[in-house]
């Protein structure tokens, strides 16, 4: 059974993943905020506006794996550190060249900035490394809910940072970014200052045994049920485990090979796609839902309400999650996170486009959704497979959810003019299947009560 490293303050690793974050967010939001409008100010065509978000997701997907790889390597503190850096790097590019106007290098710049998100996307597997066992989803939750703070307020200094910005003789809408590059700035130096973290991918968890695991085949589940939530899976035979997740040591593992491995374990991969499915559907809808409101004639503040509910059940209730992945286990807030998302697009099937109570509810369901798609699927994901692939394979399932929302994001405005929003929500439900039917066949793979007694071992607090 592999020793984990001590991490001797492991409530201040975790308090400054928690700012760093809330900075981080700031960082993103205070720029992307303008960024479409900033890009329709330079080229004179609104029409191009979306590419701001789409260069900005590419670049989160570009970014993932380099910095998962670069975790393994220098330890995960030099690779957040890393992204973020990269994230301040964007932001002064966008303000020369908004400045000097080419636009060009304002797309490279969207792409750097798109490293602080996939940076701030992989904080939250690093507070699973400080997390002390049975309280990894929670600690993963408490690092994803600061992304509220730091998404209502990055907005909301956009204003007063264009005002700075012409102050100091900048174009309009270029000032936001200096805030941006001010945030990114400060996360970069409190996580290469403070945050010292173990090996990228150990958990404490993993140096903890199984209690009721068998004598015969205790290490083998016990390395597949790292956390000791784990629902799925955590009947599979010492071989199958052995087969499916446990890599040729001699051979280093990158992250296509560590995705690879993890698909051919059952609830590695209902892992992989409750991530990649959640955060798809999660685009697909939210993306068109201001374009489909506007065309119907509803104003920009209600449209920013909407938005806004949307916000608040992605990430609001994200303690809630991780307390119930930690108690019930990941697979079953990931069921719940399914059943919450076809709640959300049938709701937006069958409610009017100027219905203020079911399109907001639909928004909100929508994010509650992903929260338990993400939250679940993240935490089973670090449980799921062999630690020595467990960075990889996370490198690698954020680039795929992240190429998933580009697709979902380029896509959803035909499906949208042939459709309607109720074919958008069509092709959301349709996305679900898949995880469904890996869902469904991992669970039987597992064994019904294994998320039972796993959960009944669960530390209580």
């Amino acid at each position: 059974m592999p020793r984990a490293t001590p991490v001797p303050h492991r409530g201040l690793s975790l308090a400054v993943l928690i700012v760093n974050q809330l900075l981080a967010g700031v960082g993103v939001a205070s720029g992307i905020a303008v960024a479409a409008l900033l890009i329709g100010e330079l080229t004179g065509a609104a029409v191009l506006g979306g590419l701001a978000q789409s260069s900005s997701v590419l670049g989160a997907a570009i970014t993932a794996i380099p910095l998962a790889r670069l975790a393994v390597r220098s330890g995960r503190h030099v690779a957040l550190a890393t992204g973020y850096a990269l994230g301040m790097t964007g932001a002064v590019l966008i303000v020369i060249a908004a400045t000097s106007g080419w636009v060009p290098l304002v797309f490279l710049g969207l792409a750097a900035f798109g490293a602080g998100t996939a940076a701030g996307l992989q904080a939250r597997f690093a507070a699973t490394e400080v997390a002390a066992p049975g309280f990894e989803a929670r600690s993963m939750s408490l690092v994803l809910w600061a992304t509220t703070l730091g998404s209502v307020a990055g907005p909301l200094l956009s204003e007063t940072g264009d005002t700075v910005g012409q102050a100091l003789g900048l174009p309009p809408l270029v000032g936001p970014f200096l805030f941006s590059g001010a945030a990114f700035a400060l996360s970069t130096l409190l996580v290469a200052t403070l945050l010292r973290l173990p090996k990228a991918g150990q958990l404490a968890a993993d140096a903890v045994p199984a209690p009721d695991a068998d004598a015969a085949t205790g290490a083998a589940e016990s390395a597949a049920e790292a956390v000791p939530a784990e629902p799925i899976g955590a009947g599979l035979s010492a071989s199958t485990v052995a087969e499916a997740s446990a890599p040729d040591p001699a051979k280093p593992i990158g992250a296509w090979g560590a995705l690879r491995i993890a698909a051919k374990t059952p609830r590695a991969l209902f892992a992989i796609l409750a991530i990649v499915c959640s955060h798809t559907v999660m685009v697909g809808v939210m993306v068109m839902t201001p374009v489909h409101m506007m065309a119907h004639g509803l104003s920009l503040t209600l449209i920013g309400v909407v938005i806004s509910i949307h916000i608040l059940g992605m990430y609001g209730a994200s303690p809630l999650v991780g307390w119930l992945a930690d108690r019930i286990g990941p697979s079953r807030v990931i069921f719940i996170g399914v059943g919450v998302l076809l709640a959300a697009t049938l709701t937006g099937i069958l409610a009017p486009a100027d219905d203020m109570l079911l399109v907001p509810l639909a928004l909100g369901l929508l994010g509650l959704g992903w929260s338990c798609g993400l939250i679940g699927g993240s935490t089973l994901v670090t449980s799921a497979v062999d630690p020595s692939i467990r960075v990889p394979l996370q490198g690698a399932t954020d680039a795929a959810m992240n190429l998933s929302a580009a697709i979902a994001a380029a896509l959803s405005g035909f499906v949208l003019g042939v459709g309607g929003f109720a074919g958008v929500n069509v092709v959301a439900v349709l996305v679900l299947v898949p995880l469904v039917v890996a869902g469904v066949r991992a669970a039987r793979s597992g064994g019904a009560g294994a998320e039972v007694s796993a959960g009944a071992r669960a530390p209580a607090r």
